[in-house]
């Protein structure tokens, strides 16, 4: 008698089958528990595993396995993967110490071009300095392992993220100074008497760069059923930049512009008697502007001793233009007039930005301030 070699029968339970088949019809499951379900059930009606493999298109070995997976620990637990112990960890403390404070290093500083950390770099330094710096555990070590490391430490080297450091010594009393004037100001506006009023104060900053960006196809407005948005050619052609100098009354929420192609001390000098100009001459100009170089430059000073008593700076402190007020007008300006600009030249530009201006000032709103006001009030008192 031939000698017949003896298996075990998969026996299903009518909880088991009924877990077996919600996977094995399931449509968000993973692939390879669906299939592992499919071919258990297979096997609780005692199918051959050649059968089955034939049947799903798998190998019947993998078949022959997951029966004897599901014999040992179960239907259920073979339709996952088993757990591994996986290899000791092999790199040393030491070296995880040495790894972690490379990359709290810049690559420069390492005698790479590179400003910050790529993984890839990092993983071939350790690699190349690892013997040498007393460290063999790490010479072998691969990307996943240095981002599992540096995620464990909370370090991120290759990413950049800005802080204020306050570099002047004289900013918590430069501040006091720009909120007194706040202050006042908002004084003036609960009089409602700015026609009256024997001072003005303009908020002033310049905004450089503004570029000239021409089509090179012209722009397809917008189709119902075929384009919900213009369409533009990704291609465009730059003519150059413009500077916007610009100054808002607070009290009347008037902007005063000028559009040049530099923003060097004689444009400011020539803004400064725009402004000369504007307003009645026995009146005081007081302008909260930042330390731009142009500003305190000595073309900037002669020009002001021709005008004694007429203008009075109020320096914001360095690093703090937040708190000049024509930043919020600029910011709106970004965001709406300037946002997908196109113009065929700068002097359309110019003329474009001009004709802003004059429809903000049609109907000019008073910028008011309100943070860290009622510190302002305590200290002007």
């Amino acid at each position: 008698m031939p000698f017949q070699r003896f298996v075990a029968r998969l026996l299903l339970s009518d909880e088991q089958r009924e877990t077996l088949s919600r996977v094995a019809n399931s449509r968000t499951d993973q692939a390879r528990r669906v299939e592992r379900a499919r071919a258990l059930l297979m096997l609780g009606e005692d199918r051959h595993p050649k059968e089955i493999g034939r049947e799903l298109g798998i190998d019947p070995l993998k078949v022959y396995r997951l029966r004897t997976k599901a014999l040992e620990f179960g239907p259920i637990v073979a339709l996952d993967d088993l757990k591994r112990s996986g290899r000791p960890a092999v790199i040393t403390p030491e070296a995880r110490a040495w790894v972690t404070s490379l990359a709290c290093q810049k690559p420069k500083e390492l005698g790479y071009s590179y400003e910050v950390w790529t993984t890839r770099l990092l993983a071939q330094h350790i690699r190349a300095q690892a013997v040498n710096a007393g460290h063999p555990s790490a010479v072998n070590i691969g990307i996943s392992t240095i981002s599992h490391l540096l995620s464990d430490q909370d370090i991120k080297p290759h990413k950049i993220k800005y802080y204020l450091e306050r570099r002047d010594p004289d900013f918590d009393e430069k501040m006091a100074q720009v909120l007194i004037v706040y202050q006042q100001v908002e004084w003036c506006l609960e009089e409602n008497s700015p026609e009256t009023r024997p001072i003005v104060v303009v908020s002033y900053d310049e905004k450089p760069g503004i570029q000239a960006i021409s089509n090179t196809a012209p722009d397809l407005a917008p189709v119902p059923g075929k384009h919900a948005t213009i369409q533009r050619d990704h291609e465009y052609v730059r003519h150059g930049t413009l500077s916007l100098l610009a100054g808002i009354d607070l009290l009347s929420g008037r902007v005063i512009g000028s559009v040049e192609d530099r923003h060097r001390s004689r444009e400011f000098v020539a803004y400064l008697q725009k402004l000369d100009a504007t307003y009645e001459a026995h009146t005081k100009i007081q302008v909260i502007l930042d330390n731009h170089s142009a500003h305190t430059s000595k073309e900037t000073r002669a020009y002001l001793q021709t005008v004694p008593n007429r203008f009075e700076f109020v320096f914001t402190p360095k690093h703090a233009s937040w708190l000049n007020v024509i930043e919020s007008f600029f910011a709106k300006m970004t965001k709406s007039m300037l946002r997908h600009i196109r113009v065929e030249s700068k002097e359309e530009l110019r003329q474009r930005i001009l004709l802003y201006l004059e429809e903000v000032n049609k109907n000019p709103v008073p910028f008011r301030w309100r943070y860290k006001m009622q510190s302002a009030a305590e200290t002007s008192v």
